[in-house]
């Protein structure tokens, strides 16, 4: 009896020993239920692509981007001193007098089409008697001025040649601030080069330079002898005529390039019509005050004031009057002159404008019936920051 007593006492001890060890072996299986929590794990960022050349955007644009050198006839005095009034009195003999010379000056150009039309700056041709284009595989051609448009500093020359390398052009209304673009020209005459930057803005119209601006700006470095050159994509795609920068120093700044979809207007009206045709009111206008703005609860940069009603332009038809304020041009939002200017230019001859505005602060609409633009007058301002590269 007392062999089966220790015999069960035994057999319970294991079994005490072996829960115990099974216990430490699995403790999950005799805690408290966790809870399961569902875990979406986040699917990996597909890598974006880096693109790390751009010479195949080179290649394709390139070769019709060119090189033009001008020449044209000027007075130049005879004696470096013959306007120091010192010396002035000895130099009365016609022999010391102005004498005809030659100056000369280079730019840049982008062939348009393979027969042979050439976009460029209008100040890069101006005048000039004698035309030079020099292909990137060095071929020279003589080229011609087709018709030039100061107010938007675009030039139409024409090469006397066939099958030439042309650039393919793209739609500019989908441009983006960040795009990367590159600019091509001719930089200070040492020939073909390619720098690299971003669209820094778009639209920009208070630069300063043109009648008409909408210029598209960039950090891609655009230098003297690089007008008239070409602003591509990132493949290969014309998007700009590359046209002025901002500087101090007269190299290193912000960079301006005219739309390509403004030069190709321009471009196209000169070719079929000898001129650009704009839309004209008769008036003259200035920005809103800041103080008026906010007297009369407007957004900023909203409005333009009429300064001025030209006798029997459409404006005074329309009964326009000094001191009203134009908010809507055929119901879009006027900010500023630049935009009323562009707005009235892209509209047609003989096309009726709906006018929204404000006269001695009560609101009032009329209709004006568009006029051709006069052309404008020639005139030379110095520019001594914002000055077109040459």
């Amino acid at each position: 009896m007392k062999k089966h007593s220790t015999f069960i006492f035994q057999m319970i001890s294991l079994g005490l020993a072996l829960a115990l060890a099974f216990v430490f072996l699995f403790p999950a299986l005799f805690g408290p239920k966790e809870q399961v929590v569902s875990v979406i794990e986040q699917a990996p960022a597909p890598k974006a692509i880096e693109r790390t050349s751009y010479a195949d955007a080179v290649a394709s644009a390139a070769p019709a981007v060119v090189n033009l050198y001008t020449s044209k006839s000027v007075l130049k005095d005879a004696h470096p001193l013959h306007d120091d009034p010192l010396f002035n009195p000895f130099f009365r003999d016609p022999v010391y007098g102005p004498r005809l010379g030659k100056q000369t000056s280079l730019g840049s150009g982008v062939i348009i089409s393979p027969q042979g039309y050439i976009l460029t700056n209008n100040h890069v041709v101006a005048d000039a008697d004698k035309i030079e284009v020099i292909l990137p595989d060095h071929t020279r051609l003589e080229a011609r001025i087709i018709g030039a448009d100061p107010e938007t500093d675009i030039a139409v020359l024409k090469a006397e040649a066939r099958n030439l390398p042309a650039i393919v052009i793209r739609d500019t209304e989908d441009l983006k601030v960040g795009d990367v673009v590159l600019a091509i020209g001719n930089p200070f005459g040492v020939g073909q080069t390619v720098t690299q930057g971003i669209i820094s803005a778009t639209g920009r119209n208070q630069v300063g330079l043109n009648t008409f601006e909408d210029f598209i700006q960039t950090d891609a470095a655009i230098n003297p002898g690089s007008s008239g050159g070409a602003l591509i994509d990132a493949y290969g795609k014309l998007v700009g005529i590359n046209t002025a920068i901002y500087s101090r120093s007269g190299s290193t700044g912000i960079g301006f390039a005219i739309p390509v979809n403004l030069a190709r207007d321009v471009m196209t009206q000169i070719i079929e019509h000898g001129r650009v045709v704009r839309g004209w009111l008769g008036v003259e206008g200035a920005n809103l005050p800041l103080a008026l703005v906010d007297s009369l609860g407007l957004p900023d940069s909203s409005g333009v004031i009429i300064t001025k009603v030209l006798k029997n332009g459409p404006g005074a038809e329309a009964k326009l009057e000094p001191n009203d304020i134009l908010l809507e041009i055929d119901d879009k939002a006027i900010v500023g002159v630049k935009d009323a200017l562009n707005t009235i230019a892209r509209s047609q001859p003989g096309e009726t404008l709906k006018i929204r505005g404000l006269r001695e602060g009560e609101p009032f609409t009329t209709s004006v019936d568009v006029s051709v633009r006069p052309p404008a007058p020639k005139i030379k301002k110095p520019e001594p920051v914002k000055t077109p590269v040459r």
